[in-house]
């Protein structure tokens, strides 16, 4: 019996895998593995490059110091962060075998075996943050040797290497980057097999934008704004672009804000503007203590420092707080779960099906296989699976097709209106016509040419708007 809060694409799958192991033999272990996949959190890759803030990211997303920064050669592997208990860290080497790593405080300390003998690294902690979400933080980017970017590679690419492990394969992605992507890191993204859907990027050290904390203008309202145009200039790649601050969100998130920091703080709000500036460039003892001024910058950075004087002036909750409403990271969350895990559970539910065709190819039981299938893709819910089958074809093959675009908004899409481009509380009449207009453009591309895969989705975005009660 399908459980009564399960969403309809994961019901009609559980169906389709329950009727795939009702036919006995190793069937029930095909049904049984995918069955894991599918009432698994979906899986978020945080990639970027070196030293771009990935780390610090997952730290806050956790909620815990958890995720190795810095020059460690933990932070060479790729790690994937599960809600599980007890805390621990599993090492996966690429011939299968699993050990325990040493850990301090949380954080890994020490791999077990050389970091090219390793596939992944299995991180579990109860956490609430990441109980509907894996997370997988993985090694920097274009880094001073080849070997880590190689290791990101192998994890991650599709047939990149024979070696990569079901464990790290990923529904979405965090593409984290300062200023502008460069365009291997670009490519890096393009290769994972998503669509701009299921990708969200973050401006890192929003805090520093531009001229920075001491700068004329605020490096938080420079970063929002250049984001706004980034998402434009990257819309073949990501969703959207949040900026965010990595060290203030960790900074609260993590419980690191303490009394004694906001009192050492707060003691600067009697201070004019410039002499808060010469005290925090002081190396010696002055309001506060040097070790003290060293702590908190190395905390919350300048920019927390400067614009969190009046807040920690009123206590420690009142800066967390602060910190964490200008930081980003509550936006970033809200976006994975509202936007981006959607898109995840897409492609997850592309993976199985992926892998049901598999066996109904090879399987010498296939004609039942293709059976299951064929009643699977007739059921209602799954005509949005379709369609998003088909825009992912069109982002690989044609993006600068018409019905790629058309296909992104009709996916993303709250209401039947914004499936056409319109606000969603529009005139019916309006929808009616702008639906007919859709129809129309699509008709009018069979008159021109047009490859397989744009053919494929234009029957999908024609099936998938007569479900939401357009065009008839």
């Amino acid at each position: 019996m399908t459980a009564p809060d399960m969403d309809p694409v994961t019901a009609e799958l559980d169906q389709a895998l329950r009727a795939l192991a009702a036919n006995g033999g190793d069937l029930i272990d095909h049904a049984n593995r995918l069955g894991q996949i599918l009432f698994s959190p979906p899986r978020v890759v945080i990639v970027g490059r070196l030293k771009a803030g990935k780390s610090t990211l997952v730290n806050a997303l956790v909620g815990e110091r958890i995720a190795a920064t810095g020059a460690l050669e933990v932070t060479n592997a790729v790690t994937v962060f599960h809600n599980g208990a007890p805390s621990r860290a599993e090492v996966v080497t690429r011939g299968g075998e699993r050990m325990l790593a040493q850990n301090a405080s949380g954080v890994v300390t020490e791999l077990p075996v050389p970091v090219e003998d390793i596939s992944y690294v299995d991180r579990f902690l109860p956490s609430r943050a990441i109980a509907d979400v894996t997370l997988i933080d993985t090694p920097g980017l274009a880094t001073l040797t080849a070997e880590n970017e190689e290791v990101a590679k192998r994890a991650l690419l599709p047939g990149y290497d024979q070696t990569r492990q079901a464990s790290t394969e990923a529904d979405a992605a965090v593409f984290v980057f300062e200023s502008l992507p460069r365009a291997h890191e670009r490519d890096f993204v393009s290769r994972l097999g998503f669509t701009p859907l299921n990708v969200v990027g973050v401006l890192a050290r929003a805090d520093s934008f531009g001229e920075g904390a001491m700068g004329a203008k605020d490096p938080m309202a420079h970063a929002r704004e250049y984001s706004r145009v980034l998402s434009g200039r990257m819309e073949e790649l990501v969703s959207t672009v949040i900026p965010i601050a990595g060290l203030l969100a960790e900074a609260s998130r993590t419980g690191q804000v303490t009394e004694h920091i906001s009192r050492q703080l707060g003691k600067l709000s009697s201070l004019d503007y410039e002499d808060v500036l010469e005290e925090l460039e002081r190396t010696d003892d002055g309001v506060f203590s040097a070790l003290d001024r060293k702590i908190i910058l190395d905390l919350i950075g300048e920019y927390g420092t400067i614009h969190g004087i009046d807040r920690a002036a009123r206590g420690a909750s009142e800066l967390s707080g602060w910190l964490d409403a200008s930081s980003g990271v509550s936006e970033l969350d809200g976006y994975l779960r509202g936007e981006l895990l959607p898109f995840a559970a897409m492609q997850r539910a592309l993976r199985i099906t992926g892998e049901l065709e598999q066996l109904a190819i090879h399987h010498p039981a296939r004609d039942r296989v293709r059976h299951i299938l064929a009643v699977l893709f007739s059921r209602p819910a799954m005509v949005k699976v379709a369609l998003f089958r088909s825009y992912r074809g069109l982002v690989a093959s044609s993006p600068q097709s018409p019905l790629t675009a058309i296909a992104r908004r009709a996916l993303a899409a709250g209401s039947p209106a914004e499936a056409v481009g319109l606000p969603a509380d529009a005139d019916p009449a309006a929808v009616d016509a702008a639906a007919k207009d859709v129809f129309g453009r699509m008709q009018q591309l069979q008159f021109v040419g047009i490859s397989a895969a744009e053919d494929d989705a234009r029957a999908a975005l024609s099936k998938y708007l007569y479900a939401l009660g357009l065009g008839r």
